[in-house]
């Protein structure tokens, strides 16, 4: 993302066709730049996106499911490599700090309770992004982390100092990678 002020620009355009196509009622502000850090102070952003209006519920619903959506799309529109999709961060009502706090609350919980009982403790499931938060938050424990799953199951476990992790197995079942069919071949189903 070189210029900062077409992506702005690709970031709004998504912005509009959400406001009256598809007819959500939000206003926003794309921030690009030094300006464009999250609420929650976590890292500092390319562009970062505000929503505020009486269709802001829906953004957050399901656990912020359609703003995390609509960071992907721009991402997408960006053209960004996937380990580059954090440079785009939308939020809403200060949904993303509050997250972030109850994180940070959860990683202070965990140490605790790794720190006494011995055990592992592992994570609900969530999202990229709120996984590599929680190993910020836990990397100055001095205990181990490890992220564990698979797809929408994928979660961040805790090990005590010295724990030996396990190593994760691949799913074994059959490949799922289909051969591409020749030009004008049918198919007999």
């Amino acid at each position: 993302m070189e210029d900062l002020n077409q992506a702005a620009e690709t970031v709004a355009s998504l912005m509009r066709l959400v406001t009256t196509t598809g007819g959500l009622s939000l206003k926003y502000r794309i921030t690009a730049g030094a300006g464009a850090a999250d609420p929650d102070g976590f890292e500092r952003r390319d562009i970062y996106v505000e929503c505020k209006g009486p269709d802001t519920e829906l953004l957050l619903a399901n656990d912020g499911e359609l703003l995390r959506s609509l960071e992907h799309l721009a991402a997408k529109m960006l053209r960004l490599e996937p380990d580059d999709h954090d440079r785009v961060s939308f939020d809403a009502n200060g949904f993303k700090a509050s997250r972030a706090r109850a994180l940070r609350e959860a990683a202070e919980d965990a140490i605790d309770e790794v720190e006494d009982t011995g055990e592992p403790f592992r994570f609900v499931p969530m999202n990229s992004r709120e996984r590599r938060m929680l190993h910020m938050f836990l990397k100055d424990s001095g205990l181990q982390t490890a992220s564990s799953g698979e797809g929408p199951r994928r979660c961040v476990v805790l090990y005590p100092e010295g724990y030996r992790i396990p190593v994760e197995r691949s799913y074994g079942g059959p490949d799922r990678r289909r051969t591409p069919r020749r030009q004008g071949a049918r198919s007999s189903y």
